[in-house]
C-alpha cells in the first residue's frame, strides 16, 4: 500500500540571493572542492542520518562535488551531467526535517575545520559559505 505523505514547504520559498562569493573556486580549484565533497559524505557515513544517503558515499559525493564547483564559482558541472539542479525536487524523495537538517550542518561543519589546510579554503569567505549551507539545508526541509 502506497501510503500519501504530507509534504512540508519551509516558509519564505527558495533562498535569494546567498550564493557563495565565486573566488573560492578561484582559489580553491575543482579537485580540492570534490575532495572536500568526499570527506563531507564520509562523515555523513558516521552520521545519524546515514539512511539518507543509500548506497556507495563516495560515488554520492561526486554528484554533490560537481554542485559545489558550480556554487562556488566554477563550470557548471553538475548541469553538463545531470541537467537542472532542482535539489529540492531530487530531495523530495527523502525524509528530511529539522534534525537531519542539523545533523547535516553538523557533519559539513566537522569536515570545515582546517578547511584552509585541508582544502586550501579562503577563509575570508567561510561565514558567507556556511550561511549558504545553512539557507540552502532549511530548503530541503520536507518534513515537520
Amino acid at each position: 500500500m502506497n501510503k500519501e505523505r504530507n509534504i512540508y514547504v519551509p516558509e519564505g520559498g527558495p533562498p535569494q540571493g546567498i550564493i557563495p562569493n565565486s573566488q573560492i573556486f578561484a582559489l580553491m580549484g575543482e579537485k580540492a572542492i570534490f575532495q572536500m565533497l568526499e570527506d563531507f559524505y564520509l562523515e555523513l557515513g558516521n552520521s545519524k542520518i546515514r539512511h539518507l544517503f543509500p548506497g556507495d558515499l563516495v560515488e554520492a559525493s561526486k554528484r554533490s562535488g560537481a554542485f559545489f564547483v558550480y556554487i562556488l564559482g566554477g563550470p557548471p558541472l553538475y548541469q553538463q551531467q545531470f541537467g537542472p539542479p532542482m535539489m529540492r525536487k531530487r530531495h523530495l524523495a527523502f525524509s528530511i526535517d529539522e534534525e537531519a537538517r542539523l545533523e547535516w550542518l553538523r557533519c559539513f561543519k566537522m569536515i570545515l575545520k582546517d578547511a584552509d589546510k585541508k582544502y586550501q579554503f579562503p577563509m575570508e569567505h567561510m561565514d558567507g559559505f556556511c550561511n549558504y549551507l545553512d539557507e540552502f539545508s532549511k530548503w530541503m526541509v520536507n518534513k515537520k
